[in-house]
């Protein structure tokens, strides 16, 4: 779940999908029920879903393509939290390419996801609560550059 009580974004263990051993694996988002909620928005858009792929390391989410009347929206997924975000074309990582969620994104909060907006997704870091990244999470994002909240959520930093 996102807390995004008194107006901010507090990100959760495995949000970067780095964890430390010693406190156990990371939760997994339910592909299946990702699959059944791309299924169920491309009916609501009138289109098809096109490729669905599955996260693959270092990558922290899973993306698919819903094809409709108003063209082709790529869909991603958190592979660790239930976090659905819209961009307008595939790649390993993100900064600040994120969409205004479509017409039928609300599919996915019926379905139990987060959706989150572009908006959101842009905030920069310093407007986050980031408590919880540890230290070897900060050094990638250092690294990386990341300046934004996307960037910290869809990543495929090694």
């Amino acid at each position: 779940m996102v807390n995004e009580g008194n107006g901010g974004f507090t990100m959760l263990r495995g949000v970067t999908g780095f964890y430390r051993p010693e406190d156990g694996p990371l939760p997994e988002t339910d592909l299946s029920a990702f699959r059944a909620a791309l299924y169920a928005a491309a009916r609501v858009a009138e289109g098809e879903v096109g490729e669905v792929e599955e996260r693959t390391y270092p990558r922290t989410f899973h993306s698919a393509t819903v094809v409709g009347r108003e063209g082709e929206n790529i869909v991603l997924c958190h592979a660790h939290h239930p976090w659905v975000a819209f961009t307008k074309a595939r790649q390993d990582w993100y900064g600040e390419d994120f969409l205004a969620p479509p017409p039928w994104a609300h599919v996915f909060g019926d379905a139990g996801f987060t959706v989150l907006s572009g908006e959101r997704l842009a905030t920069p870091l310093s407007d986050v609560d980031t408590s919880v990244l540890t230290q070897g999470e900060w050094r990638e994002v250092r690294f990386h550059g990341i300046t934004t909240l996307g960037g910290v959520l869809f990543n495929a930093w090694d």
